[in-house]
């Protein structure tokens, strides 16, 4: 079994992106500017990102046996991305997420789940998870999140989380409390913290995600804030789970939390500023933004 530095578990997905002149209005059309199609799906996004930062990654998912699958697949392994995690389903389709996006990065997001959800608790090899040094979970089944962080937690393995847009509707409280990292957006953490995120930071540390304007980590004894880094935006799908590759890829080699924030910034603007989700930056890239722009 392939021993990876983090493990990703989550959804893995086949984006259409269309840019638009404006996200149209009800019984109102916009014109589509251009079209691309490339691999999607925050977990397998993180995975990809991590692996272009030099971080041995693997893969928790499932797609459907069909082109979109493949092509998916074949992404991610093009990308370094260990894939004895995914799961192939027969005869099923796999997930496709349509991304609007305006002439100002911000992105609407239609799509169907396929089968992108098909890991269960049972389908979770305990000793795939237990290989890996860190775990990454992203938004998925609820119990399967909660079966995957307790394995990890229980081997001593270090968890992250990003709950994704459906944390209100989902009950993601069992993997919450395992995970050592938690990655949010403002909104996100006001559902789950309220105004008081520096108490919510217990024990583990909060990452908020605040878009053009930076990032700020709360821990038990301090707050880092980083402004984020002036960017042209192109298409801003994807910018925050190459924020949290670029934090996990330097926090878990030990560095400081300040280093780590400025880091997953730089990674985030970096992506903002190509177009499509899976628009990695490189090490030397971050590096180059990081030395340039401090």
């Amino acid at each position: 079994m392939d021993s990876v530095t983090v493990l990703a578990a989550g959804h893995v997905n086949w984006d259409v992106t269309l840019r638009v002149d404006r996200f149209p209005e009800p019984d109102g059309e916009a014109s589509i500017r251009s079209q691309r199609q490339s691999g999607g799906g925050s977990a397998a996004n993180v995975a990809a990102a991590l692996a272009g930062l030099e971080v041995e990654t693997g893969l928790i998912g499932s797609v459907g046996d069909d082109d979109h699958g493949l092509l998916a697949r074949r992404e991610l392994e093009n990308a370094g991305v260990s894939l004895s995690g995914v799961r192939v389903v027969e005869g099923a389709e796999t997930a496709v997420k349509y991304l609007l996006v305006d002439e100002t990065g911000e992105v609407a997001i239609l799509g169907n789940d396929g089968v992108n959800e098909a890991v269960t608790p049972d389908d979770v090899d305990p000793e795939r998870v237990r290989s890996a040094d860190h775990v990454h979970l992203t938004g998925q089944r609820p119990d399967t999140a909660a079966a995957i962080a307790r394995i990890a937690s229980d081997a001593g393995r270090t968890v992250s989380f990003d709950p994704g847009r459906r944390l209100g509707d989902r009950e993601y409280g069992e993997a919450l409390a395992l995970a050592d990292v938690v990655f949010v957006t403002e909104r996100e953490a006001t559902v789950l913290f309220g105004d008081d995120r520096t108490d919510a930071a217990d024990g583990s540390i909060i990452v908020v995600t605040c878009g053009a304007d930076g990032a700020e980590a709360y821990t038990p004894d301090r707050t880092a804030v980083h402004a984020g880094f002036d960017v042209d935006p192109v298409d801003t799908a994807g910018a925050g789970d190459a924020f949290a590759a670029g934090f996990l890829a330097t926090w878990l080699e030990g560095a400081d939390i300040d280093h780590a924030v400025a880091y997953g910034n730089a990674c985030g603007a970096l992506t903002a500023g190509h177009d499509g989700a899976r628009s990695a930056p490189t090490a030397a890239a971050v590096e180059d933004v990081l030395t340039e722009r401090s």
